[in-house]
């Protein structure tokens, strides 16, 4: 079953358990198990070994990531016990007054932290839950907005740990060809007109509308969705802590985070995957294309912590007992997450979304290599193709290894179809892994709001899928238009794409209206 479309039968096995029953941990190990099952021709004992094989594989590989979620668990808590997340809440507060400006506010933060999809998750609900209870809502709602502000937000930003992740795929200078395919990132540009519209026009629809009344005519922001619901216990807060007891320890950690990808891009050996000092890249740019993101994150975040300490006891807001016991809470917080994603990992790994076991890569290579469609077609291809793959392996990561370089090989070049076919393809896979129900951003929006795993999922898919709709069609175009030039032809494909939106829009807030 190798290398054939069986190779993602673990996927759906896993997604629609999932789904069907709401046990997403049960769920995701009966996909993997299958998996295994399948790899090794159905010997029982032998499937166990190789699941566990590579569930050992994906943890090890993943480890810096998973010291980066831990200590990220720990800074939060911390940022709770100094007071400086709520006194930050009780200033937004007094400042907004009206649910549009919660939302704004929670939106706008999302998009400062630029740096990585997991800060940006666990950062933002922390910080913004308080304000967003406040004016009823729902929780769904909050997990969307952190949702659509973590990976779109990364994936245009070219200091992230996307970024460095996506350069690593692009022959010669990874880094400047990802910035050219920041314009045409239709789904990632769309998705953040849309999360700013909805904060500022009211046309929610689908499952999300049933939450959002439920919740303001009721004040029950889960709509009875409490049931697996990702949450921390309450943290005890500082009453002397201020608003820059919050502000400074983040400025710390995008600093320390953007200082450790510099310094791994200057040092990091990709040969050995150790640091090496005699190495050095030419320039910051070239850093951040060579950095080991995990390696970076995990780095930078320990500066960070070490740094957040010793401010939060001069500042005598966090005594050193209370620092140590957020180790543990810090860490407990994280276990669901981390949990999620190990299994994630793993279902990734069995299907082979980046060769090895059931060979998944090995499929689409093949066929992608074999097939017929006409070049203008190729953007809105990769672009299904991505969300697709992303969806059933729930990473965006793994489906930019997969797709990217065989993008650039069937195209070649640098030219305007090239990177409008790039852009599709990384926009697709943010699709995939935004409605993906064992993707780790979803997973952490998820815990970020304290919200319903499910039902995040089920709330946010008619969303993210109106956009997912409009950016292939406008990739359509796009591709007729390619020869004109990159310019003309990324300011036609806006035009589509604006122009499908606000007819959306209207569409649904006229139906809305119509029903009542």
């Amino acid at each position: 079953m190798q290398g054939t479309i069986w190779a993602f039968l673990p996927a759906v096995i896993a997604i629609v358990l999932a789904l069907a029953t709401k046990q997403v941990y049960v769920s995701l190990f009966l996909g993997i198990f299958v998996g295994a099952m399948m790899y090794t021709g159905g010997d029982f004992l032998e499937a166990l070994f190789t699941l566990y094989s590579v569930m050992s594989e994906k943890v090890g590989g993943n480890t810096t990531i998973i010291v980066f979620l831990v200590v990220l668990g720990i800074l939060v808590v911390l940022l709770q016990k100094s007071g400086g997340a709520k006194a930050y809440g009780d200033w937004a507060g007094k400042k907004i007054k009206s649910k549009g400006g919660a939302l704004a506010a929670t939106a706008g933060l999302g998009c400062l932290i630029f740096v990585d999809d997991y800060f940006n998750c666990l950062t933002v609900g922390s910080v913004m839950r308080p304000v967003t209870d406040k004016f009823k809502i729902s929780r769904a709602k909050l997990a969307y907005i952190i949702d659509a502000t973590a990976a779109p937000v990364c994936i245009i930003a070219p200091i992230s740990s996307w970024a460095a992740a996506v350069a690593g795929e692009l022959e010669g200078d990874g880094l400047m060809v990802f910035i050219s395919t920041i314009p045409f990132n239709v789904y990632a540009l769309l998705t953040l007109v849309m999360v700013f519209a909805l904060c500022f026009i009211k046309f929610d629809f689908g499952k999300m509308k049933r939450n959002e009344m439920i919740a303001e005519t009721t004040g029950d922001l889960f709509a009875g969705a409490t049931e697996d619901a990702e949450s921390t216990e309450e943290v005890k807060a500082n009453p002397k802590g201020k608003v820059r007891h919050l502000l400074i320890p983040v400025l710390i950690l995008i600093a320390c985070c953007i200082g450790g990808m510099i310094y791994t891009g200057f040092f990091y050996n990709w040969d050995t995957g150790l640091i090496d000092t005699e190495l050095q890249s030419a320039n910051v740019i070239e850093a951040f294309s060579n950095c080991d993101a995990g390696m970076s994150l995990a780095i930078g975040s320990t500066v960070a912590l070490l740094i957040i300490s010793a401010y939060y006891m001069i500042a005598k807001v966090v005594s050193f007992k209370e620092i140590t016991s957020s180790f543990t809470d810090g860490f407990k917080a994280m276990v669901p997450a981390i949990l999620i994603l190990t299994f994630a990992w793993s279902i990734s790994g069995i299907m082979g979304a980046k060769g090895g076991y059931l060979d998944a890569q090995a499929f689409v290579e093949a066929n992608l290599a074999n097939s017929n469609f006409p070049q203008f077609l190729f953007p809105a291809i990769f672009f299904i193709l991505a969300g697709g793959i992303a969806f059933a392996t729930g990473t965006s990561w793994g489906t930019f290894g997969v797709l990217v370089p065989i993008a650039v090989t069937i195209l070649g070049g640098s030219g305007t179809l090239t990177i409008l076919t790039v852009s599709a393809t990384l926009g697709g896979a943010v699709f995939g892994d935004h409605i993906s129900p064992i993707s780790d951003t979803t997973i952490l929006a998820s815990a970020g709001a304290q919200c319903n795993h499910v039902d995040h999922v089920n709330t946010q898919l008619p969303y993210a899928g109106l956009i997912a709709c409009i950016a292939a069609l406008a990739y359509v175009v796009a591709g007729l238009c390619a020869t004109l030039g990159s310019v003309l032809c990324c300011v036609i494909m806006w035009v589509v794409a604006l122009a499908l939106f606000a007819a959306a829009v209207l569409f649904l807030r006229a139906k809305a209206k119509k029903n009542g």
